[in-house]
């Protein structure tokens, strides 16, 4: 699946966040988007998928234009979107809410192959989800998305309040997406963390582009390391 955003202008009421924001996204890439605190990453994910639809511009999925469409349609063309934080269905057990997300469509990953990716979740399949960690919401969250039958992933800032360790897992589990071929757009303030998992990297401040290259290139930058506020000895 390709995706392309053109243009995108998408506002908070007068406050205008999104000014024009244009990337791409090849099938079977990991592409990351990067900025500093209230650059526009989380809003181009919400863009994407219509949680806070975008005034003006495209989205082109596959060469059709599903800007406008309710989130809902968005997701039957195979968009998920992984946001940020605690949002599982805190009252349902983590059985419950996997049963809610499972999918019988084409490239929806079967229960027992996400359980084999996720062990944890048969450890804990009678437990509510308002009761799970930090690291067990996120193998949640990321084993909804996949029984929803995604052909794109949309990872908001998947790191965020987590453990080194469930970190390092968490790079485990995007190294075998990538053997999958998924295609993931991933946000994150762990500049490092993403671009060492990305194919390319785009960088945006006060809602533009400000600079798009290969992840490699981008780990490299000295000037483009200093700017994230990740330093030049990590």
């Amino acid at each position: 699946m390709t995706l392309r955003i053109e243009d995108l202008h998408t506002y908070y009421g007068r406050s205008h966040v999104l000014q024009g924001i244009s990337l791409e996204i090849e099938d079977g890439e990991t592409v990351a988007l990067l900025g500093r605190n209230g650059a526009g990453k989380t809003t181009t994910m919400r863009s994407i998928v219509g949680l806070t639809p975008a005034k003006r511009g495209r989205v082109l999925l596959d060469g059709a234009d599903i800007a406008g469409h309710p989130t809902h349609r968005i997701a039957r063309h195979g968009v998920a979107f992984v946001p940020s934080g605690r949002r599982a269905y805190g009252s349902l057990s983590v059985r419950q809410n996997l049963a809610l997300s499972e999918r019988r469509v084409a490239g929806a990953w079967p229960l027992q192959r996400v359980l084999e990716l996720f062990p944890k979740l048969t450890q804990i399949a009678d437990r509510k989800a308002g009761f799970l960690s930090g690291g067990e919401q996120q193998m949640l969250k990321l084993a909804r998305a996949l029984l929803s039958g995604p052909r794109i992933l949309l990872l908001d800032e998947p790191t965020e309040g987590l453990s080194p360790a469930v970190v390092a897992d968490l790079g485990r589990w995007l190294k075998i997406l990538k053997e999958e071929n998924m295609t993931v757009l991933i946000t994150e303030q762990n500049a490092l963390f993403a671009l060492a998992y990305a194919d390319r990297g785009y960088i945006i401040e006060k809602g533009r582009v400000r600079h798009h290259e290969r992840a490699d290139k981008l780990r490299d930058s000295v000037e483009i390391r200093t700017y994230l506020g990740v330093g030049t000895d990590a």
